[in-house]
């Protein structure tokens, strides 16, 4: 067989990238997305994009993103193959241990071609290191969904202390259904995990002050919620609960509180996501008339890196 060359993509090698044959059923394809070098007006770097080759011909593609002024990519997001133990090299070859997250349509095991594609990818992933982390739905709401009615059981207050928010985050974390919280609180301890999810917050282009704490008509404390917008737009950025105050559906009214909020600021497609395992917060969505556009499958390299 040909020897394999593994390598990054230099400036201007975009038509080497979308050279793979794909018919674009998983990944972001799904989105309707393109692969495009920042130069270019995309959001990727050369550097970061790297494919492999046999006679010149790419058989495994992988793109990696960051968020403007990160020095290492924090997101897998391209990821395709016609050649499953290239692909595995791949992985294995590029210096990089972000997330993956495989974007899948919905009811995607219902479809042959589409799980053969899935499974493609998620057999090549555990190959190269990476594990299941958990399944998750995304969510797209329209201006063509009824618009949920708010509840008015809780109160909403802006809180400018980033401590005090800290403080509720922190709480919220403790016995959180989230995989992704348990993750990051078993890599990077409780505090550390606070401010994982406070950076990618704080990052969103959105303003501070659109954050509310929820409190009941006897004023406890009762959550969190944070109506963001991110690079593609208006999205459900944080709803979280208190523990003592679960069991009482505020979910529900803070995802509601949400909602009314963007749609106040000229919201008409509103983005959202959930861990399928989370059945509370699943149901909270469907009740809230947000439907299922994607399925979402994230992997994350073990901390210690086996």
């Amino acid at each position: 067989m040909t020897e394999l060359v593994i390598r990054p993509l230099t400036a201007g090698e975009t038509p080497l990238f979308v050279s793979l044959p794909d018919p674009g059923i998983v990944g972001r394809a799904v989105l309707g997305d393109t692969y495009g070098m920042i130069a270019d007006g995309g959001q990727y770097r050369p550097e970061w994009t790297w494919v492999a080759l046999r006679d010149g011909i790419v058989v495994a593609r992988a793109a990696w993103w960051a968020k403007p002024g990160d020095e290492r990519p924090i997101a897998l997001d391209w990821f395709d193959f016609t050649d499953a133990e290239a692909a595995v090299q791949l992985l294995r070859a590029a210096p990089f241990h972000a997330e993956y997250s495989l974007l899948l349509p919905p009811g995607w095991r219902e479809k042959a071609d589409v799980r053969a594609a899935a499974e493609a990818r998620m057999s090549a992933a555990e190959a190269a290191g990476l594990r299941k982390l958990v399944e998750r739905y995304r969510y797209t709401w329209t201006s063509d969904c009824p618009l949920p009615e708010r509840t008015g059981r809780l109160e909403y207050r802006p809180e400018p202390d980033d401590n005090v928010i800290r403080s509720v985050v922190r709480r919220i974390q403790e016995g959180s259904l989230d995989a992704h919280d348990l993750h990051d609180i078993a890599e990077y301890g409780r505090d550390g995990a606070v401010e994982e999810l406070l950076n990618i917050l704080t990052w969103m282009p959105s303003p501070r002050d659109w954050w509310r704490v929820a409190y009941t008509p006897a004023g406890e404390m009762a959550g969190f919620h944070v109506p963001a917008r991110n690079p593609s737009g208006p999205c459900i950025g944080f709803i979280g609960v208190l523990p003592e105050q679960r069991g009482h559906g505020y979910a529900y009214d803070l995802l509601v509180e949400c909602t009314q909020d963007l749609v106040a600021r000229g919201a008409t497609r509103i983005a959202a996501a959930t861990d399928q395992g989370n059945f509370p917060m699943a149901a909270h969505f469907a009740t809230a008339g947000y439907p299922v556009s994607e399925e979402r499958i994230d992997f994350v390299r073990p901390p210690d890196g086996s």
